[in-house]
């Protein structure tokens, strides 16, 4: 991963840090700047050595550190900088299906947007954190074809990308025609057959025959033939197989879109996001909602949290 906005910071010095931001948090009052410098400009290897080091000299643990002394959104996003990717996903995951309601929209999000080599990391992380598998889990709290395609996701087997065969192609434009806009009612389960397990250049191909051969786009077929969670996470799958960056581009305008902000998703995407591809998100932003992200952000965001989202926005466009 080359597109990101973070990345390691040279000359390093975790120690120097660690020092630092012992210093920021000691007494009364807490110097936020420091923190939200040092945690924005190193990447997530760098502050994994810091917080090892900050162990190491005062006997605490940074992450305790920073939630006594940080309070609400600038917390949650502190706090989500100090988590390495698989583990971030992972605590993600677990709290959009613990207690009572599951957040659909988070599960949606990471699963259609995860290759499958970071999804089968996922799972193991998963397992190792909280001892239990994380399908076990997604299938006690989801039902129906908005599960079936969940699991689809989990198995992490989509075919490899090696050359598109074309008759193939032709092959499943027709067979998802006659699944949805042919047919009396839908056949779901093709649907999540072929969006979950062909290849994204074999889809892409698969997308632009389906065009010619309906006369629609895959996406207004979806919007009409199926409806709730299944409508939305078939549509994620879409999105992210035509691009993932576009598809974190519509997530974040959303995210900050008319009234209130969805902080949890902004904290997500920023996060996530800014050590792969947010230079990609912050372009497709630019040519898609004719503003930059950085100027959304600072619009929708204050205080010492906007000052460390646009640190990891990294520009202005």
């Amino acid at each position: 991963y080359t597109r990101g906005t973070v990345t390691a910071f040279s000359p390093f010095d975790a120690r120097a840090d660690a020092e630092a931001l012992r210093k920021a948090m000691k007494g009364m009052g807490t110097d936020e700047e420091t923190v939200l410098t040092i945690l924005t400009s190193r990447n997530n290897a760098q502050r994994q050595e810091i917080a090892s080091a900050f162990k190491t000299l005062f006997g605490r643990d940074l992450v305790d550190d920073l939630k006594k002394e940080l309070t609400g959104k600038f917390e949650t996003l502190m706090v989500s900088l100090m988590r390495p990717a698989y583990i971030f996903d992972a605590h993600a995951l677990k709290h959009a299906i613990k207690g009572a309601g599951t957040n659909e929209k988070v599960l949606t999000e990471i699963l259609a947007s995860r290759t499958p080599a970071e999804m089968q990391q996922i799972k193991q992380v998963y397992l190792q954190e909280y001892e239990a598998n994380l399908e076990d889990k997604i299938t006690g709290e989801t039902s129906g074809h908005f599960q079936r395609m969940l699991v689809v996701l989990l198995q992490a087997n989509r075919d490899p990308d090696v050359g598109v065969d074309e008759s193939l192609v032709e092959q499943d434009a027709q067979v998802l025609f006659r699944a949805g806009e042919l047919k009396w009612g839908t056949d779901e389960e093709k649907f999540i057959t072929i969006l979950g397990t062909r290849s994204v250049s074999h889809l892409r191909r698969v997308f632009d025959k389906y065009m010619t051969i309906s006369g629609f786009q895959i996406e207004e077929t979806i919007d009409r033939e199926t409806s709730g969670d299944l409508e939305k996470l078939l549509l994620a799958v879409v999105k992210c197989i035509r691009s993932v960056p576009a598809y974190f581009a519509e997530t974040l305008y959303y995210a900050m879109k008319g009234a209130g902000t969805d902080d949890d998703t902004l904290i997500r995407v920023m996060v996530s996001r800014s050590e792969i591809d947010l230079l990609d998100i912050r372009q497709e932003f630019r040519k898609n909602f004719a503003k930059s992200l950085y100027q959304m952000i600072q619009k929708d965001t204050s205080g010492d949290y906007r000052k460390a989202l646009l640190l990891l926005c990294g520009g202005d466009d």
